[in-house]
């Protein structure tokens, strides 16, 4: 099926082609529309229109609004003030409208697909090898995750990319330690949670040890930096130890990631070492095309913006001046490898905010390398930090860094208390169920309901309230409407056009028919608290809708039940499709 034009831009095309018709000497001309509390839409775009002509706004105003079409789109037009248009829409049109979307056989509610959207790798969800994941990895799993669901739904083609940490002078001192003690890593398991969780005791294990070894013996200490040579230089045995420590670490990765309900692929997974084969050859163009010089013996690129508090130029420094590899040389392998060999014409890195330095620089970097241009862009959607109550970065009473897996267990024990004082019917298994997708639910949208930019603070008890901008709620609003079409028995769902609307009826239905618009809005500003934002007010519009309009009641009239009956699950569906895009369930029953 295509897609379903909504109410406001038909409108906004209608009220521009009546401009040109009315107004031909003021060529081609925006309406600027926009939702009003006077009616359903103001157009206030005359105004600057009657100074460029040099004419009476209000009088514009009336030859403009004469030139629009009959039909059934517009209930009532109405010029106020300086040349306002306040536009009723016609209750046929909204219903008209939402039926098509409802229709749509595709299951995109009339969403369209975006023109040219192209590829776009996404950089996201980036752990360390042989290090637990704490609260600083959730955002940019969470948001990541999201981003890539929302541009695959609007049609673009994504490639995920996981660009874990999993090479660098850490891995000789485990590598030399675990080859002196060939038994200390031997987790064996099928990568469920709890083999999760024995592979990072033993890594962890492992890490202390070595760590120890290594700031007490200096002979260990100059074997492990002999290690790192080995493991620079394709030594076998190296190398298939370091692939142990990548191999389990990736079963404790997906144990989190499994619990926080999000597909992580092997294939998507390459990390640092998978440029390690690049790197000399960035390295070479960057210095044969004058991009990086040397200084002091390093290769670096300077930037005249980026100065230190002496006032001196803080280079990026490609190649250090002994001929190791900066992360930079890694990152702009990445690009090229993304641009060159997978083709993206979009970049899009999923990055704490105290990392845009480094991006800038790198990003600057590979456009003056040519890697980056008009037709290919990169992107750091920078987040901000998870603070703790007190509005300080995180930390548990000990003053160490979260456990994230920690995190989730308690969201998830914090929701099973609510989901089991609000279940009626529900099984112990079913309240298992739901406690899980309510905490997982929880903790993504808190994340993403806030601008990615901005720090917020992490209140479990907040997060799993039924009252106020929380995914219970919404996911409530949505199990509420399942109730009532599972009450509905023979009861049809189906549009009545012809019938007058009660007002929360219409807010509803307005509302719903900008499902598309802010899909495509959030996609294009990589924006998802946008959506988050647009679900809680639908799950609010919802609310005053069930609590003024009665679907099941005997004394409502067939085809007024129906109708309410039809918006009511719209709306579920509404908000199931857009919590699916932020990566959060919507149980059919809370």
């Amino acid at each position: 099926m295509a897609s379903v034009n909504s109410l406001a831009s038909t409108l906004q095309q209608q009220l521009a082609d009546a401009l040109t018709a009315a107004l031909p000497d003021a060529g081609t001309a925006d309406p600027l529309l926009r939702r009003s509390d006077r009616a359903d839409f103001q157009a206030n775009g005359i105004l600057a229109l009657a100074k460029k002509l040099k004419g009476n706004p209000r009088e514009l105003a009336s030859r403009v609004t004469a030139a629009i079409p009959a039909g059934d789109l517009i209930e009532e037009i109405e010029v106020s003030g300086p040349g306002f248009l306040n536009i009723t829409l016609s209750d046929k049109a909204i219903i008209e409208t939402l039926a098509a979307r409802a229709a749509d056989d595709e299951g995109r509610l009339g969403v369209p697909y975006a023109q040219n959207a192209g590829t776009t790798v996404v950089d996201y969800a980036q752990p360390n090898v042989a290090k637990e994941m704490h609260v600083g990895h959730l955002r940019s799993a969470v948001i990541g995750d999201a981003m890539v669901q929302i541009l695959e739904f609007t049609g673009g083609t994504v490639v995920r990319r996981h660009h874990i940490g999993d090479w660098g002078t850490q891995f000789g001192m485990l590598i030399q330690y675990l080859i002196e003690h060939p038994g200390e890593l031997n987790h064996e398991g099928d990568g469920g949670a709890a083999d999760g969780e024995a592979a990072m005791s033993s890594l962890n294990r492992l890490y202390k040890a070595s760590r120890a070894l290594f700031d007490s013996d200096e002979e260990f200490k100059a074997r492990s930096r002999d290690r790192v040579v080995a493991l620079q230089a394709g030594d076998e045995e190296t190398l298939a130890m370091w692939q142990r420590f990548v191999d389990e670490s990736k079963i404790y990765f997906y144990s989190v990631f499994n619990k926080l309900d999000m597909e992580i692929r092997d294939p998507d997974i390459v990390g640092e070492s998978g440029y390690n084969d690049m790197l000399e050859e960035t390295c070479r163009i960057l210095e044969e095309s004058g991009v990086a010089v040397r200084s002091e013996g390093a290769l670096c690129v300077f930037f005249d913006d980026v100065k230190g508090p002496d006032g001196n130029l803080v280079p990026l420094i490609v190649k250090k001046s002994n001929g190791g590899y900066g992360y930079a040389a890694t990152d702009l392998s990445a690009i090229r490898d993304r641009v060159q060999n997978l083709k993206a014409n979009t970049l899009l890195y999923v990055v704490d905010a105290r990392q845009s330095l480094h991006f800038k620089m790198v990003f600057e970097t590979a456009r003056r390398a040519g890697w980056l241009n008009e037709d290919v862009k990169a992107v750091q959607l920078a987040f901000g930090t998870v603070l703790g109550k007190d509005g300080k970065p995180f930390k548990t009473r000990e003053g160490e860094t979260v456990r994230l897996q920690d995190l989730l267990d308690e969201a998830i024990g914090r929701a099973s208390t609510v989901v089991r004082e609000k279940a009626k019917d529900l099984t112990d298994e079913e309240i298992t169920e739901r406690a899980t997708q309510v905490g997982i639910g929880a903790v993504k949208y808190a994340d993403l309901s806030t601008s990615a930019a901005r720090d917020y603070k992490f209140d479990l008890d907040q997060m799993v309230s039924l009252t106020g901008d929380t995914s219970v709620y919404i996911q409530y609003a949505h199990a509420r409407s399942r109730s009532i079409k599972r009450k509905a028995g023979e009861l049809k769902s189906q549009p009545h056009p012809e019938l007058e609307l009660a007002p929360a009826e219409r807010a509803l239905g307005l509302h719903l028919d900008l499902f598309g618009e802010v899909v495509a809005e959030v996609a294009a500003a990589y924006e998802p608290h946008k959506l988050a934002s647009y679900l809680y007010q639908l799950s609010s519009l919802f609310t005053t809708f069930y609590d003024q309009c009665p679907v099941l009641k005997p004394e409502v009239p067939g085809d007024v039940a129906e109708n309410r009956l039809f918006l009511s699950d719209l709306t579920a569906r509404t908000l199931h499709q857009g919590m699916e895009l932020l990566g959060i369930r919507t149980p059919e029953r809370l």
